[in-house]
């Protein structure tokens, strides 16, 4: 699996541009997984429902699975958060494991960047490798605009070594 981040401050764009990249990929004939951090207390799962109610109770996993998808539901309580690494251990085999706010791994990763964040480019990282921006932006690295999909498609495909299985 070849892996390539996204890292970028709160509200500047990185969802949104991955959302507009993975079809470009799977077009190309490509398996597309994705790991997103967050830093806010998240859940899945619905109060009421018997995974919740299970979970809630004092499970540590709940695997809710139908004939569509399937999800697991791991309650650290108390553990550390597990790294990159153990969750990119988790997933499926597949081509192309798009990473979403984990900024400090050394991974190849993709600056975001929009001025009405009012944020500045983030601190120097050797593992940044082009920023894609709604500005012009001093940088040695490539520069992309944010609505350059295709092109930084095709940069992310030069970068991790994958080929169009299509």
């Amino acid at each position: 699996m070849k892996i390539f981040g996204f890292a970028g401050y709160s509200g500047s764009g990185k969802t949104t541009l991955i959302e507009k990249l993975i079809p470009l990929f799977v077009k190309k004939g490509l398996k597309v997984s994705l790991i997103k951090h967050t830093h806010h207390d998240f859940d899945i799962d619905k109060p009421g429902k018997d995974s919740h109610r299970h979970r809630v109770a004092g499970c540590g996993e709940v695997l809710v699975t139908s004939e569509f998808r399937w999800a697991l539901i791991h309650e650290l309580r108390g553990e550390a958060e597990p790294a990159l690494e153990q969750q990119l251990a988790r997933l499926s085999p597949c081509d192309l494991v798009l990473v979403e706010s984990f900024k400090n791994e050394a991974i190849p990763k993709l600056e975001i960047h929009r001025a009405a964040t009012g944020k500045p480019l983030l601190p120097a990282d050797p593992n940044i490798v082009a920023i894609a921006s709604d500005v012009a932006v001093e940088t040695g690295l490539p520069r992309f605009d944010l609505d350059q999909a295709e092109e930084i498609a095709e940069f992310i495909l030069q970068q991790t070594g994958l080929k169009s299985h299509g």
